[in-house]
């Protein structure tokens, strides 16, 4: 039987959306095989949110069909005219589909949306206890005071004991961050249950509606037919009806404005201020009465080079378009990861997951997926913010990943470039840079310092002092030697860079580990049930027996940094002795260099592929070998071999590729690919942040 627990909530608008993608995430790191069930979802005849996001987020191995029981109007009718008996004997059977197939099931209560008593708060505790799951508690804080927010907590708990269910945790939900404490200690005072009560603070964006979902509510269109950020929030909404210079003192930021379609002076004063720095940013315009611009104007629109604020048309007018816009759910979608971002930064914050996992039991899975990698990635950059700076600052993707770092706490962000386009680009996107720090290369205080260090370093080279001054300047040379300093902890570039443009600064100013003669490169290759690492397949197109001794050590160190245990397979076209000639030879030598530096490490070779993973194989081509089998940092002997293996496993076997990860700096510089995804970015921060983490302790394996 799979374990279970039951996300319920006590009331309406008790954010439980934000708690049940938190637990799902924090589940995601131990539980190989997750299920998710909704016993009841709403009967609007749209595809349920939650169920949405937690299938597509999470890769769940099951249908949105599968996924709940009913929408609640066949719910009610079920109950009314078979009895209550009936309806619970068959959302019993629809999760026990999901329970035989999973490890762990999540279920989500009811949303106290259109139902009538019979689905509220009752029949919720009613369902939990019917199918044996634990119930977590879910209660609002917002707009209450912590006396009454301690009765409320109090009275829930004891209602769903009464019902008959177990209770494992409790969570007040969306507190004022300013009330936190005052609340916290009002509750915790009289609370003397086993079941703990945690509390999650109050973050208001993740209630507001994007422009992209307003404007499929509405049926909009949009006036001209280009790239736009539908994921810009709506904070506020304005009707513009008065003349356009009196508007224009009342914009405020993520405003959405709402005007009659023949007000061609508000639409271009609105799409104006994205140019200026002495306005706000909104975050649509929507034209009402089914009226568009007329054609001088919707040529003049057409013909802007810059990216437009969302601006759609409706046919409804404008009060009707008002309230149809007031009706629309701000909701944590799966197709913004910004929001998701936040509200997994907020929940991430505000909750120990061991006071959770503890409470449920549950048992940390031996298999270790791409999920479960990428969040302990996150978690442990998280444990000592470390201080990165990215040198593509002005690169859309660089400002994306800089924003959920910052939401998730992942790592303090320094971005180099000119401060004003990052701020016009970030006002552009609607993306929030608050507490990140931008430099100037061309004008910042620590130029002169760097001009001069850098002619110290590489005077003997030939580089005068004005070209040292020049060199700095670029944003790869300043970044790196901003790490040299001790300014930054570590870099991470490339999207918009070569990997060489990334790589030789590093290697002309913070250079080798002592006793490494190289810098290598390893990918972590998260495949379906465990993390391999595979070196070197980005850099050293043929290195040497001594270059490839230290490649192994080094992966082995990267492995050992990221939990995984270090096995080595030094890689050829021959296991053990059965092949001769040049290049199993040089693997030999490698893999005797690697034992006489580091006795300490688990190594075989030469060794081929199928024999250093496949336990089948190895009894066959290495029957005395206690490594063969059981590989899990493969050494490649050239970058022919290395690049096309990593890219062959990333397709056949639908792996995640993380990296390349340089290896063998004394301080950690990483390098992006040019067509990396915002992922890939807040990834490899969270890798620079774990190797800075492991310098600053010593650890020079």
């Amino acid at each position: 039987m799979a374990q279970s627990l039951y996300i319920a909530a006590s009331e309406p608008d008790s954010g439980k959306s934000l708690v049940v993608l938190g637990i799902m995430e924090m589940l995601s790191r131990r539980v190989e095989r997750l299920g998710f069930f909704r016993p009841i979802i709403r009967s609007d005849g749209k595809r349920d949110n939650d169920t949405e996001l937690l299938l597509k987020r999470y890769s769940l191995s099951q249908s949105y069909e599968q996924s709940y029981a009913f929408p609640s109007d066949e719910a009610e009718e079920i109950a009314t005219e078979k009895g209550l008996s009936v309806l619970l004997r068959i959302i019993l059977e629809k999760y026990k589909a999901i329970e035989a197939q999973c490890d762990f099931v999540l279920c989500e209560g009811t949303d106290f949306d259109g139902v009538t008593s019979a689905f509220d708060f009752d029949l919720s505790a009613q369902i939990a206890t019917h199918l044996g799951t634990p119930v977590l508690n879910v209660l609002s804080g917002r707009n209450k005071s912590p006396e009454s927010i301690r009765s409320a907590a109090h009275a829930t708990r004891i209602a769903m004991i009464d019902e008959g269910c177990t209770v494992t945790a409790n969570i007040v939900n969306r507190v004022a961050a300013e009330q936190m404490d005052a609340v916290r200690d009002e509750v915790r005072k009289s609370w003397d249950y086993e079941d703990p009560i945690l509390f999650v603070a109050d973050e208001p964006t993740l209630e507001s509606p994007t422009v992209g979902a307003v404007a499929e509510a509405l049926g909009a269109v949009p006036i001209r037919d280009c790239e736009m950020d539908l994921n810009r929030e709506i904070r506020t909404i304005a009707v513009a009806a008065m003349q356009l210079p009196h508007f224009l003192q009342r914009v405020q930021e993520n405003k959405l404005v709402i005007t009659p379609g023949d007000r061609s002076d508000i639409l271009l004063g609105c799409l104006a201020t994205v140019a200026s720095d002495n306005y706000p940013q909104i975050s649509g315009i929507v034209l009402t009465g089914g009226m568009r611009p007329p054609e001088s104007v919707t040529r003049l629109i057409e013909g802007i080079r810059r990216p437009l604020i969302p601006t759609f048309a409706v046919d409804t007018d404008t009060y009707e378009t008002v309230r149809n816009v007031m009706a629309v759910e701000g909701v944590i979608s799966a197709d913004n990861e910004r929001k998701i971002q936040a509200a997994l930064g907020v929940f991430e914050s505000s909750i120990d997951p061991e006071v959770l996992f503890q409470r449920i039991d549950v048992a940390r899975s031996r298999v270790v997926t791409p999920a479960m990698f990428e969040y302990e990635l996150i978690e442990q950059a998280k444990r000592k913010r470390q201080r990165i700076v990215l040198p593509e600052g002005e690169e859309e993707r660089i400002l994306r990943a800089t924003e959920i770092l910052r939401r998730r706490d992942v790592a303090e962000i320094v971005l180099l470039g000119n401060p004003a386009k990052i701020r016009t680009l970030a006002d552009e996107l609607a993306i929030d840079l608050t507490d990140v720090e931008i430099i100037d290369p061309s004008d910042n205080p620590y130029l002169d310092s760097f001009a001069r260090t850098f002619y110290q370093l590489r005077q003997h080279k030939g580089v005068t002092e004005d070209q040292a001054h020049d060199t700095v300047q670029d944003v790869s040379y300043f970044g790196t030697m901003m790490v040299y300093a001790g300014i930054a902890d570590g870099m991470v570039s490339g999207s918009a860079h070569t990997t060489a443009h990334t790589i030789r600064p590093a290697l002309q100013i913070i250079r080798t580990k002592p006793g490494c003669s190289i810098v290598s490169s390893v990918f972590l290759m998260c495949l379906k049930d465990r993390v391999l690492v595979y070196g070197d397949c980005a850099i050293n197109p043929r290195p040497n027996p001594a270059e490839l001794a230290d490649i192994a050590i080094s992966s082995a160190g990267t492995a050992k940094a990221f939990g995984i245990e270090p096995v080595i397979a030094m890689l050829s076209y021959s296991t053990g002795q059965s092949g001769s000639g040049e290049e199993v030879e040089r693997v030999k030598q490698a893999t005797a260099l690697v034992r006489q530096a580091r006795p300490d490490l688990l190594i075989e070779g030469p060794i081929q592929y199928d024999a250093a993973i496949d336990p089948g194989v190895a009894k066959t081509k290495l029957p005395d070998s206690q490594i063969a089998g059981r590989a899990s940092v493969f050494i490649f002997p050239d970058l022919n071999t290395g690049n096309n293996t990593y890219k062959a496993v990333q397709r056949a076997a639908n792996a995640v590729a993380i990296g390349p990860v340089l290896q063998g700096l004394k301080k950690p510089v990483n390098d992006l690919s040019r067509g990396c995804t915002v992922i890939d970015i807040v990834n490899t921060v969270a890798i620079t942040a774990i190797q800075s983490q492991r310098h600053e302790n010593g650890d020079t394996a």
